[in-house]
Protein backbone atom coordinates (compact mmCIF):
# COMPACT_ATOMS: atom_id res chain seq x y z
CA UNK A 1 0.00 0.00 0.00
CA UNK A 2 1.14 3.44 -1.06
CA UNK A 3 1.62 6.25 1.55
CA UNK A 4 0.68 9.57 0.58
CA UNK A 5 1.86 12.70 3.03
CA UNK A 6 -0.49 15.50 3.54
CA UNK A 7 1.14 18.72 4.42
CA UNK A 8 -1.92 20.58 5.99
CA UNK A 9 -2.70 17.52 7.76
CA UNK A 10 0.99 17.36 9.02
CA UNK A 11 0.88 20.95 10.09
CA UNK A 12 -2.11 20.55 11.56
CA UNK A 13 -0.91 17.95 13.86
CA UNK A 14 2.35 19.83 14.65
CA UNK A 15 0.13 22.48 16.04
CA UNK A 16 -2.38 20.33 17.79
CA UNK A 17 0.15 18.58 19.75
CA UNK A 18 1.91 21.96 20.20
CA UNK A 19 -0.99 23.24 21.80
CA UNK A 20 -1.49 20.21 24.01
CA UNK A 21 1.89 19.61 25.40
CA UNK A 22 2.84 23.64 25.00
CA UNK A 23 4.51 23.03 28.49
CA UNK A 24 6.90 20.40 27.93
CA UNK A 25 7.76 21.78 24.47
CA UNK A 26 8.06 25.70 26.03
CA UNK A 27 9.66 24.71 28.43
CA UNK A 28 12.52 22.66 26.91
CA UNK A 29 13.00 25.22 24.21
CA UNK A 30 13.18 28.42 26.94
CA UNK A 31 16.29 25.88 28.76
CA UNK A 32 17.81 25.66 24.98
CA UNK A 33 17.48 29.05 23.92
CA UNK A 34 18.16 31.10 27.29
CA UNK A 35 21.66 28.61 26.69
CA UNK A 36 21.78 29.85 23.94
CA UNK A 37 20.77 33.77 24.61
CA UNK A 38 23.72 33.41 27.20
CA UNK A 39 26.40 32.39 25.58
CA UNK A 40 25.75 34.85 22.59
CA UNK A 41 25.32 37.48 25.03
CA UNK A 42 29.24 36.77 26.64
CA UNK A 43 31.00 36.28 23.74
CA UNK A 44 32.42 39.43 21.97
CA UNK A 45 31.75 39.80 18.58
CA UNK A 46 34.93 38.19 17.33
CA UNK A 47 33.77 34.80 18.52
CA UNK A 48 30.07 34.98 16.78
CA UNK A 49 31.52 31.69 15.45
CA UNK A 50 31.54 29.97 18.43
CA UNK A 51 28.00 31.23 19.01
CA UNK A 52 26.77 29.64 15.72
CA UNK A 53 27.91 26.49 16.67
CA UNK A 54 26.40 26.68 19.76
CA UNK A 55 23.35 27.53 18.30
CA UNK A 56 23.38 24.52 15.89
CA UNK A 57 24.06 21.82 18.63
CA UNK A 58 21.27 23.01 21.07
CA UNK A 59 18.87 23.22 18.17
CA UNK A 60 19.68 19.96 17.06
CA UNK A 61 19.41 18.10 21.01
CA UNK A 62 16.22 19.97 21.11
CA UNK A 63 14.84 18.55 17.54
CA UNK A 64 15.83 14.97 19.14
CA UNK A 65 13.80 15.66 21.98
CA UNK A 66 10.84 16.48 20.04
CA UNK A 67 11.55 13.46 17.95
CA UNK A 68 11.29 11.21 21.46
CA UNK A 69 8.03 13.10 22.59
CA UNK A 70 6.50 12.23 19.09
CA UNK A 71 7.72 8.85 19.54
CA UNK A 72 5.92 8.47 23.10
CA UNK A 73 2.89 10.49 21.95
CA UNK A 74 2.01 7.18 19.43
CA UNK A 75 0.27 5.56 21.44
CA UNK A 76 -1.82 8.25 22.10
CA UNK A 77 -0.55 9.98 25.72
CA UNK A 78 2.98 10.82 26.95
CA UNK A 79 4.68 8.65 29.22
CA UNK A 80 8.19 10.83 30.00
CA UNK A 81 9.02 13.64 31.41
CA UNK A 82 10.99 16.70 30.19
CA UNK A 83 14.07 15.70 31.63
CA UNK A 84 13.66 11.27 30.23
CA UNK A 85 12.87 12.73 27.30
CA UNK A 86 16.47 14.94 26.78
CA UNK A 87 18.22 11.58 28.60
CA UNK A 88 17.19 9.61 25.67
CA UNK A 89 18.88 11.73 23.46
CA UNK A 90 21.64 11.39 24.77
CA UNK A 91 22.65 8.46 23.73
CA UNK A 92 23.15 9.60 20.30
CA UNK A 93 24.22 12.71 21.19
CA UNK A 94 27.06 12.84 18.96
CA UNK A 95 25.60 11.49 15.94
CA UNK A 96 22.72 14.40 16.12
CA UNK A 97 25.07 16.87 16.30
CA UNK A 98 27.47 15.74 13.56
CA UNK A 99 24.23 14.84 11.36
CA UNK A 100 23.06 18.42 11.88
CA UNK A 101 26.35 20.02 10.82
CA UNK A 102 26.85 17.37 7.93
CA UNK A 103 23.22 18.63 7.21
CA UNK A 104 23.72 22.60 7.40
CA UNK A 105 27.47 22.46 5.66
CA UNK A 106 25.55 20.36 2.39
CA UNK A 107 22.30 22.64 2.07
CA UNK A 108 24.18 25.84 2.36
CA UNK A 109 26.89 24.24 -0.43
CA UNK A 110 23.50 23.07 -2.81
CA UNK A 111 22.07 26.71 -2.03
CA UNK A 112 25.65 28.64 -3.50
CA UNK A 113 24.86 26.39 -6.41
CA UNK A 114 21.99 27.95 -7.72
CA UNK A 115 19.39 27.08 -4.86
CA UNK A 116 18.27 24.18 -6.34
CA UNK A 117 20.59 21.67 -4.93
CA UNK A 118 20.16 23.05 -1.72
CA UNK A 119 15.97 23.16 -1.95
CA UNK A 120 16.82 19.15 -3.27
CA UNK A 121 19.20 18.32 -0.39
CA UNK A 122 16.79 19.82 2.27
CA UNK A 123 13.94 17.38 1.10
CA UNK A 124 15.40 14.43 1.01
CA UNK A 125 17.64 14.99 4.27
CA UNK A 126 14.56 16.41 6.39
CA UNK A 127 14.35 13.60 8.50
CA UNK A 128 17.93 12.71 8.67
CA UNK A 129 17.66 13.68 12.79
CA UNK A 130 14.37 11.65 13.55
CA UNK A 131 15.82 8.79 11.52
CA UNK A 132 19.65 9.01 13.75
CA UNK A 133 17.37 9.41 16.93
CA UNK A 134 14.95 6.51 16.30
CA UNK A 135 16.71 4.28 13.89
CA UNK A 136 20.75 4.77 14.67
CA UNK A 137 22.19 3.78 12.09
CA UNK A 138 25.07 5.30 11.74
CA UNK A 139 25.48 9.16 10.56
CA UNK A 140 26.41 8.39 6.79
CA UNK A 141 23.62 5.70 6.46
CA UNK A 142 21.11 8.22 8.80
CA UNK A 143 21.39 10.58 5.26
CA UNK A 144 20.69 7.61 3.38
CA UNK A 145 17.69 5.97 5.00
CA UNK A 146 16.59 9.65 4.84
CA UNK A 147 16.57 10.26 1.00
CA UNK A 148 14.19 6.85 1.04
CA UNK A 149 12.33 7.85 3.45
CA UNK A 150 11.11 10.61 1.55
CA UNK A 151 11.45 8.98 -1.97
CA UNK A 152 7.85 9.44 -3.92
CA UNK A 153 6.45 12.48 -1.26
CA UNK A 154 9.54 14.50 -1.92
CA UNK A 155 7.00 17.38 -3.03
CA UNK A 156 4.74 16.84 -0.26
CA UNK A 157 7.62 17.16 1.95
CA UNK A 158 9.05 19.83 0.73
CA UNK A 159 5.49 21.85 0.93
CA UNK A 160 5.54 21.02 4.29
CA UNK A 161 8.54 22.21 4.63
CA UNK A 162 7.89 25.42 2.70
CA UNK A 163 4.58 26.22 4.38
CA UNK A 164 6.07 25.82 7.96
CA UNK A 165 9.44 27.64 7.26
CA UNK A 166 7.00 30.53 5.75
CA UNK A 167 5.45 30.64 8.94
CA UNK A 168 8.65 30.54 11.23
CA UNK A 169 10.11 33.73 8.55
CA UNK A 170 6.88 35.67 9.40
CA UNK A 171 6.69 34.87 12.86
CA UNK A 172 10.13 35.60 12.99
CA UNK A 173 10.36 39.16 10.83
CA UNK A 174 8.02 40.38 13.86
CA UNK A 175 9.89 39.46 16.58
CA UNK A 176 12.76 40.63 14.61
CA UNK A 177 11.04 44.47 14.40
CA UNK A 178 9.86 44.24 18.08
CA UNK A 179 14.16 43.32 19.08
CA UNK A 180 15.07 46.22 16.71
CA UNK A 181 12.87 48.84 18.66
CA UNK A 182 14.33 47.95 21.86
CA UNK A 183 17.86 47.08 21.08
CA UNK A 184 20.83 45.59 23.46
CA UNK A 185 20.57 43.15 25.59
CA UNK A 186 16.37 43.13 25.71
CA UNK A 187 16.20 43.41 21.93
CA UNK A 188 18.55 39.81 22.00
CA UNK A 189 16.51 38.34 24.74
CA UNK A 190 13.14 39.51 22.49
CA UNK A 191 14.81 37.36 19.80
CA UNK A 192 15.66 34.43 22.11
CA UNK A 193 11.95 34.25 23.46
CA UNK A 194 10.72 34.39 19.70
CA UNK A 195 13.04 31.46 18.63
CA UNK A 196 11.62 29.42 21.29
CA UNK A 197 8.38 29.99 19.98
CA UNK A 198 9.06 28.63 16.70
CA UNK A 199 11.72 26.00 17.20
CA UNK A 200 8.80 23.52 18.66
CA UNK A 201 6.84 24.01 15.16
CA UNK A 202 9.64 23.42 12.98
CA UNK A 203 10.69 20.42 15.00
CA UNK A 204 7.60 18.61 15.25
CA UNK A 205 7.29 18.63 11.67
CA UNK A 206 10.20 17.31 10.91
CA UNK A 207 9.22 14.02 13.42
CA UNK A 208 5.94 13.76 12.35
CA UNK A 209 6.96 13.59 8.85
CA UNK A 210 9.39 10.84 9.64
CA UNK A 211 6.63 8.77 11.72
CA UNK A 212 4.04 9.19 9.05
CA UNK A 213 6.12 8.09 6.06
CA UNK A 214 8.35 5.25 7.86
CA UNK A 215 5.86 3.94 9.85
CA UNK A 216 3.33 3.20 6.35
CA UNK A 217 3.89 -0.50 7.39
CA UNK A 218 1.44 -0.12 9.87
CA UNK A 219 -0.94 2.56 8.08
CA UNK A 220 -3.53 2.19 10.97
CA UNK A 221 -1.23 4.61 13.11
CA UNK A 222 -1.18 7.30 10.25
CA UNK A 223 -4.84 8.04 9.49
CA UNK A 224 -4.55 11.25 11.25
CA UNK A 225 -1.75 12.71 9.20
CA UNK A 226 -1.61 10.56 5.84
CA UNK A 227 -3.87 9.40 3.14
CA UNK A 228 -3.13 6.07 1.54
CA UNK A 229 -3.92 5.27 -1.96
CA UNK A 230 -7.46 2.87 -3.08
CA UNK A 231 -6.35 -0.93 -2.53
CA UNK A 232 -6.03 -3.10 -5.84
CA UNK A 233 -9.03 -4.67 -7.21
CA UNK A 234 -10.15 -7.91 -6.14
CA UNK A 235 -8.36 -11.04 -7.85
CA UNK A 236 -4.78 -8.96 -8.25
CA UNK A 237 -1.67 -9.51 -5.81
CA UNK A 238 -0.53 -7.18 -3.49
CA UNK A 239 3.09 -6.12 -3.36
CA UNK A 240 3.59 -5.95 0.13
CA UNK A 241 4.29 -2.72 2.30
CA UNK A 242 7.29 -0.94 2.19
CA UNK A 243 8.14 2.55 3.95
CA UNK A 244 8.40 4.39 0.77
Amino acid sequence: MTTTLSPSAIISRAFEIYRTQVGTLLAGAALIYLAQFVVNLVLPDSLDWIGSIVSLVLTAFFTGMVVMLVRDLQDGHRDSSLGELFSSVTPVFVPVIVVSILFGIGVAIGFVLIIIPGLILLTIWSVAIPVTVVERPGIFAAFGRSRRIVKGNGWQVFGTILLVWLIAIVVGALGGLLASAFGGVIGALIVAIVSALIAPVIALTAALIYFALADAKQPAAQDEWTTSAPEPPAGTSTPPPSAV
